[in-house]
Order: structure tokens, then sequence, then C-alpha cells
């Protein structure tokens, strides 16, 4: 992930790239511009096919992102099936067709993921893919727009109904320039910058950029923004950053 004032597709392109050693399938961007809705591409096989479908990211605008390399565990590799998702599948409501954005990258298992799409598809949800990580960025949305809260308590909410392991990256459309993170049993370091804040499964992709890292506990939660990083608890306790 990446929030601050340069181009974030590059970078985020760039990260991807040091985390390759570790074997995927599939690859996806999902860039911001200011208040417009995540430009989301995805691509199955190396990631150079993924960067010359963006022209090396440059045909991404926005300052704001998310990026992820995904081996295949629930579903086939597919693009479908490759992050980030994107929630704004909820068909049920009486006015039609709900119009939010969540969008997430998520790396780990959610095990007890077919009970909670069972419960959504009730509530009007539909999936486009088979993976776990969909039905979790959706259940984000589902207690983002039932409760009329803010993005970093829907996923701390949504996070309570969950079993398994996460390292999760979260970008709403309503709330622009802001990345919330959070992990449990898969790994995330947060890099700090100048103006800008990073996100990765391991230092490698961000010391380019910065030498400055905190390294998230399981059930820290950082909230990032260009001008500002807010460290908690998922319980919504303040953490003073342990910057490394």
């Amino acid at each position: 992930g990446y929030v601050g004032d340069k181009q974030a597709a590059p970078i985020l392109l760039a990260g991807l790239s040091k985390l390759e050693y570790r074997g995927y399938d599939s690859a996806g961007l999902a860039v911001r511009d200011g208040e417009e809705l995540a430009e989301v591409v995805k691509a199955t096989g190396k990631l150079v096919n993924l960067s010359d479908k963006t022209d090396g990211g440059k045909a991404l605008s926005g300052c704001c992102g998310i990026g992820h390399t995904r081996w295949a565990t629930h579903g086939v590799p597919s693009k479908t099936n490759a992050h980030p998702h994107v929630s704004g599948n909820c068909t049920g409501s009486a006015s039609g067709p709900v119009e939010s954005e969540v969008v997430g990258v998520h790396n780990g298992i959610i095990e007890n993921y077919m009970v909670l799409k069972e419960k959504l598809t009730r509530r009007g949800y539909s999936f486009k893919s088979e993976t776990d990580s969909e039905v979790l960025v959706n259940l984000i949305e589902y207690i983002y727009l039932k409760g009329g809260i803010d993005a970093e308590t829907a996923v701390r909410l949504a996070l309570t109904k969950v079993v398994g392991a996460y390292g999760l990256v979260i970008m709403c459309s309503d709330e622009q320039d802001k990345l919330i993170t959070t992990r449990k049993g898969s790994p995330l370091v947060i890099g700090v910058g100048n103006r800008e804040y990073f996100a990765a499964s391991d230092a490698t992709p961000i010391i380019e950029y910065t030498k400055n890292v905190i390294y998230l506990n399981d059930d820290d939660m950082a909230v990032l923004r260009k001008d500002g990083l807010t460290l908690k608890t998922r319980n919504n306790d303040m953490l003073a950053p342990d910057i490394q």
C-alpha cells in the first residue's frame, strides 16, 4: 500500500517486484485519484503482465493505492479471483443496488468465510469471485453501511466476526487518501516517510523509500494518511508507534 504525494502505481509495482520471490499466480492494483472511485487492474501470470497493462503504472493516476500478488487458495488462478477485491455487489436494497466501494487486499485465510458468505447472500450480496477475501471486503462494507460508521470502525467490527489469519489493507470510497491496515497471523510492516506511508508484508519493498518502519503486532491497526499515522489495538486503544 501507498499514500502520499507521489503517484502510487509505479511505487506499488516496484514493491510487488521485490516480493516475487515468494511466488504467485496473479497480481493487481487499485489506485484512487482524489474523490474518484478506485481504478482496479488485474492480470494473471507474471507481474510484467500487470506492468504492461498499466504502462509501468503510468496509466493509473492517484496518490493512494494498494496492490497484491496472490497464490490461489480459494478459487483457481484467474483475473476475477485476483486481488484487489471490490465491494458493492449488494442488490438487496428496495431502492436498487447499494452504491459503495470498499477495496481490499488480503494475505491469509478466512476459515469461516462460507458461513459469512451465506449470511451476506441472504442480505442481498452476490459474489464475483470464489475467494474468502472478497467475502471479507463485502462484510466490511455491510457493517459500514448498516452501522452508518466510519471505515476504521467497520473494519474493527468485521474482524470480530472472522476466524482465520490476515494481513489486510483497505480503502473506502467515502474516505479518500486513507489506508486502513491490520494483521493477525500474517506479517505487516508500515514504512514511515516524509508525508508518505507504505504498507507491505515485509520491509524489502519499503527500504528503497524509507529506512523507518513499524512492525505491527497481531491485532494492531494502523490508519495511514499522507499527513499522519494513527496506531491502535483492535479494541481501539491508542498505541505509541515503535519506529525502528
